[in-house]
């Protein structure tokens, strides 16, 4: 059951990672950078914010406490991003982390305790905060992309108004056991 959870936590993250990936491309610089308003938080922002919370939460995951001493979160929300090619840089970096980390867990040390400001969590307690925490923002970067772009944005899921197609592709096949994610992951493009 723990090694099924962990596979069925890591498409999760590569899905929501995925989704990210997706928004930017269809983003120019000066998309990424905008802000609604004085106290809104551009794409950049929210994706820098996700960055600095995934390096300090997964540095050392099952040993330190996932609020570095060097973390300056109030810093991710300032616009210290100035460009798509810094942005994407930082985005992988933090992917990056949190995949390495995630590898290290398994059945030997799922029992572990993982403090998060002193407050201990179990790994699964752990790693569904952290899923719940990246899987809200990634929906904030989607929603800003899709205001950005308006008639021009290109659909990540099911397309308006083609439920009911594509519920009866997905009927007309057999009954089989297989993660949600399986189709997205197995479907992104190699410049992604």
């Amino acid at each position: 059951m723990i090694a099924e959870f962990l596979e069925s936590t890591l498409k999760q993250f590569q899905y929501y990672k995925l989704l990210g990936d997706r928004t930017f491309v269809q983003l120019s610089e000066e998309e990424i950078l905008w802000q609604p308003g004085e106290e809104s938080n551009s794409i950049a922002i929210i994706a820098n914010h996700m960055v600095g919370n995934m390096l300090s939460r997964w540095t050392d995951f099952l040993t330190a406490d996932g609020e570095k001493e060097w973390r300056n979160r109030d810093m991710e929300f300032e616009s210290v991003i100035k460009n798509k090619a810094q942005l994407l840089a930082r985005w992988e970096q933090g992917w990056d982390c949190l995949f390495q980390a995630l590898d290290t867990v398994n059945e030997d040390n799922f029992d572990t305790i993982v403090y998060i400001r002193n407050q201990g969590h179990s790994i699964l307690e752990a790693i569904n905060r952290q899923l719940a925490h990246y899987s809200y923002h990634v929906g904030q970067i989607i929603l800003l992309g899709k205001i950005i772009k308006g008639d021009q944005w290109q659909s990540l899921s099911i397309p308006k108004g083609q439920s009911e197609q594509y519920n009866h592709s997905k009927f007309s096949q057999p009954k089989s056991k297989k993660h949600f994610t399986d189709e997205f992951l197995s479907n992104r493009p190699q410049s992604e």
